[in-house]
């Protein structure tokens, strides 16, 4: 057996019916499908030594999802839906690993998942019709269906910054955190990026660290998650009626139980206003995003009134004014950018330990040095991580149809010209086998953690 349990025969094989490239939801989905269901050969190649996708390699601090986890899971087996107990409201990334470990035994799929072989070459030939995929250990097979479950940003972002390789200390990006975690104890650590990521993991590293500086270029709205442990009495309700969450998340707009408000805000009172964005806020989760009032994406005055609200309660909660302003969103409309949900993330810039660096008002970043970060012609310590692309090359000699886009279907998206191409993309794209299955931010995030 190779690592993590791939089959020797798998590997043996040179022609499949499907190469699926990525074990994590939508990959482990997919060879359940193709191979239980339609009886195809089929074999997955996984880079990391596990399943898992995006939370085998995101284990920065503070990592969870942000959906619910009663729909943060795979819906096509009764029977799985009910022997799985989340523990939490919004699951930690080791509770998701542990999840799909489970289904990845529960399904017998390791066996047909190579373990720790990138993919680096996809070519198709005209004349056979076959796809030739290989891989970074030398591996070549060939198949007439490429399924790409890397998931949308499986590549880390890396800004080309100045003096990007002169720093000295150490340096470490979100998606690929060490296993065995880092002690930030009495270190002086910058955070580059306020996005999703960065709201879940700068509580965490500045209760830590001796000194935290985040460097923001664009300040997030955000709302409370709210996270908790499940009251048992609530999982029994929700496992009684799952066949009812399944019809009302593939009936609305975005895959949750959430619908906006049947009324627009500007039919509203201020008072009748307050009340449900009190009630939204106090709740939690994406409420406040993806079912608030109907015409907060149709209309600036509604959507003005909505982004009010959030505003009011940055500047409440953070002490300084000054901090509050640079923190607060002013150049997009609220919800037109991913909406973090957060757990003191506000509360922590009243730490006397944590200084927010902001481009608008302190400059932005400058170069890296062999000691921090220099902005706005002042340094401060940060830190950064390389990371290599993930799939060097697909060839497919189809000149003029990239600009066309992509042609959508329920399984994900099709190129016209790219024969047998999908990329299966389980995040908003799939609400049958599984639901929103990304982290806070996937492996794309451009936040990154520097120690010196």
């Amino acid at each position: 057996m190779t690592a993590q349990g791939s089959s020797p025969g798998a590997s043996a094989k040179t022609h499949f019916d499907a190469v699926i490239i990525g074990a994590g939801f939508s990959g482990m989905y997919m060879l359940h499908s193709l191979r239980d269901k339609l009886d195809l050969n089929v074999t997955v190649f996984e880079a990391g030594d596990g399943v898992g996708g995006t939370w085998y390699w995101n284990r920065y601090p503070g990592a969870r999802c942000d959906s619910d986890s009663y729909i943060y899971c795979y819906t096509f087996d009764k029977n799985l839906l009910q022997e799985w107990n989340w523990s939490e409201r919004y699951p930690e990334q080791d509770e998701i690993l542990r999840y799909l470990e489970h289904c990845a035994e529960r399904f017998d799929l390791k066996p047909d998942i190579q373990f720790g072989k990138r993919v680096v070459e996809v070519i198709f030939d005209d004349n056979s019709e076959l796809w030739t995929v290989r891989t970074d250990k030398g591996d070549s097979v060939t198949t007439r269906f490429v399924i790409t479950a890397v998931g949308a940003l499986s590549t880390a972002n890396m800004p080309p910054f100045k003096g990007l390789g002169s720093f000295k200390g150490k340096c470490y990006h979100t998606s690929q955190w060490p296993h065995d975690g880092v002690d930030f104890t009495a270190k002086r650590v910058g955070v580059i990026g306020t996005g999703a990521t960065a709201v879940q993991a700068i509580p965490e590293i500045a209760q830590q660290a001796k000194h935290l500086t985040v460097f923001q270029r664009t300040p997030a709205f955000c709302v409370p998650a709210r996270n908790g442990r499940v009251d048992p009495e609530v999982t029994r309700a929700r496992k009684a009626d799952y066949d009812g969450i399944r019809q009302r998340i593939k009936g609305s707009f975005f895959g949750f139980e959430l619908n906006f408000l049947p009324k627009g805000v500007l039919d509203t009172t201020p008072e009748e206003r307050e009340q449900e964005f009190d009630r939204m806020w106090d709740a939690g989760g994406f409420a406040f995003w993806l079912a608030n009032y109907q015409d907060m994406f149709f209309f600036k005055e509604a959507n003005d009134i909505i982004a009010d609200y959030l505003k009011r309660k940055i500047r409440s909660i953070v002490n300084d004014p000054v901090a509050a302003e640079k923190l607060t969103p002013k150049t997009y409309p609220y919800g037109t950018k991913r909406q973090p949900l957060d757990t003191n993330y506000f509360e922590t810039f009243n730490k006397k330990n944590v200084l927010l660096v902001d481009a608008a008002t302190d400059g932005s970043i400058e170069e890296i040095t062999p000691n921090g970060v220099r902005a706005g012609g002042k340094e401060y310590s940060a830190r950064y991580h390389r990371h290599r692309h993930r799939l060097r090359r697909v060839d497919r000699p189809a000149e003029g149809t990239w600009h066309q886009g992509p042609r959508r279907q329920d399984a994900g998206a099709g190129m016209g010209g790219w024969p047998a191409d999908l990329s299966w993309r389980g995040h908003s794209g799939l609400s049958e086998p599984v639901h929103d299955h990304r982290p806070a931010k996937p492996l794309g995030a451009v936040e990154y953690a520097g120690v010196n």
